[in-house]
């Protein structure tokens, strides 16, 4: 099905542009840490493959993406090469790396939960490994990190929920046996939209009605996705 919704060649690029956007997250990550060269580019791998790692084990898809094609697991070490030497200028570009981190996204959401039905699993399945591809990545470094999970804070900005409505989209589409290149284009924009206007307006998502907890939450730093 993904082959007949994107051009093989086009979808490559964007799952190239998506994984290196990915890899210069968990790098960062790890400079923050003060991880050596080797912390780095172990971030910057698990951030970006980790999500379509985790959902290719999970149907069956072996060997993963992520070792068979060896683009896929060479563009985190560029980035790790990258982020290693120049890491104040990376940081400096961090709104332009936000916005194409949500350009990969809103593709990883679409891509990953068409993939996942292609391979037998059912509308609800195929949607929440669609979600995992889009943020597996970013849980695993945050974990690694030792960090809490940004995808489990409630101090960031909507990140899994743009993921959830372009993975929703998607399955809804199946459904009704409308999915072609233009609504899954359609679905990849909602989800990248999404992500850019809680980005830019905090949306955040609500806590549990009438919180008492007297916990505070730390200072927020600089956004990274998750």
């Amino acid at each position: 099905m993904l082959h007949d919704l994107f051009n093989p060649s086009v979808q490559h690029a964007l799952d190239l542009v998506g994984i290196f956007v990915f890899a210069i997250s968990g790098a960062l990550l790890a400079v923050r840490k003060n991880f050596d060269v080797f912390g780095i580019a172990v971030l910057a791998e698990v951030t970006a493959l980790g999500g379509g790692l985790l959902r290719d084990l999970i149907i069956g898809a072996v060997p993963p993406a992520a070792f068979a094609d060896l683009g896929y697991f060479l563009m985190p070490l560029v980035a790790t090469v990258l982020v290693f030497f120049l890491h104040p200028q990376v940081e400096r570009t961090q709104n332009a790396v936000n916005v194409f981190d949500a350009a990969g996204l809103g593709l990883f959401c679409v891509t990953g939960t068409t993939k996942a039905y292609d391979y037998g699993l059912g509308l609800t399945s195929s949607a929440a490994l669609g979600l995992a591809t889009a943020v597996g990545g970013g849980v695993l470094r945050d974990v690694l990190a030792n960090e809490v999970p940004s995808l489990l804070r409630w101090d960031r900005d909507l990140y899994a929920v743009p993921a959830m409505v372009g993975a929703t989209m998607v399955v809804l589409c199946i459904r009704f046996d409308v999915l072609n290149a233009y609504t899954s284009g359609t679905a990849v924009a909602t989800a990248f939209v999404l992500r850019l206007l809680a980005m830019r307006f905090h949306w955040r998502a609500p806590r549990a009605w009438n919180r008492r907890s007297s916990a505070r939450e730390e200072p927020e730093k600089l956004p990274l996705s998750s």
